[in-house]
């Protein structure tokens, strides 16, 4: 009986082991590495001087240890003047430094223009973000000093909508006429609408989202 407890003491103590083990590689996975950090800093300094002008600065760096975009490491990049905030990273892919100021700029562009309409028919804690390719500035050629608008260009960016509500039947018309008014309201004639329904808490409250291309 005693060996059986014994074996037991030590199995158990294996696991709370690994457990702890675990828990440290996690936390340490979570934790941006600082060398890495400085890298990113100065490759996006060289960059600025390159591309912009000494109205943009560092600020902050960005570790993505979740994937949620396409780096590892940001440097994260304000423009005094504007106020606008993008990224600047070394692209494994490409193997070139790449800025998001128009992509971000576009962004906040669009989001101005059919804020009022998602917060009128959507409700007033509906939230919207519009979302442009990284690197659709270069794409298109297009310089900082000259970034014009989205609509100058037959751009498709996606735009989400969160509503912190449970779907009704009357949801899908609602999403056709905010789709019918960017185009005939000339906010944008092509693109997708993504709608999820999520609370505040970040608890999803419907599985499927709507989505429609247009």
């Amino acid at each position: 009986m005693n060996k059986i407890l014994k074996w037991m003491l030590i199995g158990l103590g294996v696991i709370l082991a690994g457990i702890v083990l675990l828990v440290i590689i996690f936390i340490l996975e979570m934790k941006p590495d600082k060398e890495k950090e400085e890298q990113v800093k100065a490759q996006a300094e060289e960059y600025l001087k390159d591309h912009f002008s000494d109205r943009f600065e560092i600020y902050d760096t960005l570790y993505d240890n979740m994937g949620n975009f396409g780096f590892e490491y940001a440097a994260i990049v304000r423009d005094k003047t504007s106020g606008i905030q993008f990224f600047v990273y070394y692209d494994d892919q490409t193997n070139q430094m790449v800025d998001t100021y128009i992509a971000e700029k576009w962004r906040n562009d669009l989001e101005s223009e059919i804020r009022p309409f998602i917060r009128e028919h959507f409700g007033e804690k509906a939230d919207v973000y519009a979302y442009f390719d990284d690197r659709i500035g270069e794409e298109l050629g297009i310089d900082w000093t000259d970034s014009r608008s989205y609509k100058d260009f037959d751009v498709a960016p996606t735009i989400r909508v969160t509503i912190p509500r449970k779907k009704n039947d009357e949801d899908e018309r609602l999403f056709n006429e905010f789709i019918s008014f960017l185009k005939s309201e000339d906010k944008l004639q092509q693109g997708t609408l993504i709608v999820g329904y999520v609370a505040k808490n970040g608890e999803i409250l419907e599985e499927n989202e709507w989505s429609k291309a247009f």
